[in-house]
């Protein structure tokens, strides 16, 4: 159970703040999930929300380089509800259970080399706080200085929400797969 309440509804939050509300449901379709938190403090939420809109839908970065680092992302911090999220959304854009199964285990073994970068690239980056140089130069001549930033940006993005829905416990949305940890 979620360690503070979820804010559903923008009778929730000051008038003053309704708009950020509404905004946040015309870019996601509802108020769930990480803004069900972050609306405990709505100005964060909206700048977010914005950020998010960018990371998610706007950006030039494929859409499978961005879920396998939020996928990631989620295992590494063990975010419950993150993990649920992407693993539905990884599937949608055909990633394997091999690969799957790869990330939930913490490795990149068996996983197809492209998909594979971005794995370790997050990992890296995670535990280690730096990225070794080949394989910054394997992504960047992938995606150039633009797509790399765009990556490293995905993953800060997710690793806040990773460490907030983990701060604030909450779990797995309904019919998401629930990671063990």
């Amino acid at each position: 159970m979620a360690r503070l309440t979820p804010i559903t509804n923008k009778n929730q939050v000051a008038a003053k703040d309704h708009a950020i509300v509404d905004a946040i449901v015309e870019s996601r379709g509802a108020l769930q999930g990480p803004f069900t938190m972050f609306l405990h403090c709505p100005e964060l939420a909206g700048r977010l929300a914005h950020l998010g809109a960018f990371v998610r839908f706007e950006g030039s970065l494929d859409m499978r380089a961005r879920v396998l680092a939020a996928m990631t992302v989620a295992r590494e911090f063990d975010a419950v509800y993150v993990w649920g999220a992407q693993t539905g959304a990884a599937r949608r854009q055909g990633v394997s259970e091999t690969t799957i199964t790869a990330i939930r285990e913490k490795h990149a073994r068996d996983i197809p080399p492209e998909d594979a970068q971005i794995v370790e690239f997050t990992q890296q980056l995670i535990r280690r706080h730096r990225i070794d140089d080949a394989t910054v130069k394997v992504l960047q001549k992938r995606f150039g200085d633009d797509g790399l930033i765009q990556l490293t940006g995905a993953i800060g993005y997710y690793s806040m929400l990773a460490m907030t829905v983990n701060a604030c416990e909450l779990e797995a949305g309904p019919g998401a797969e629930v990671l063990q940890v």
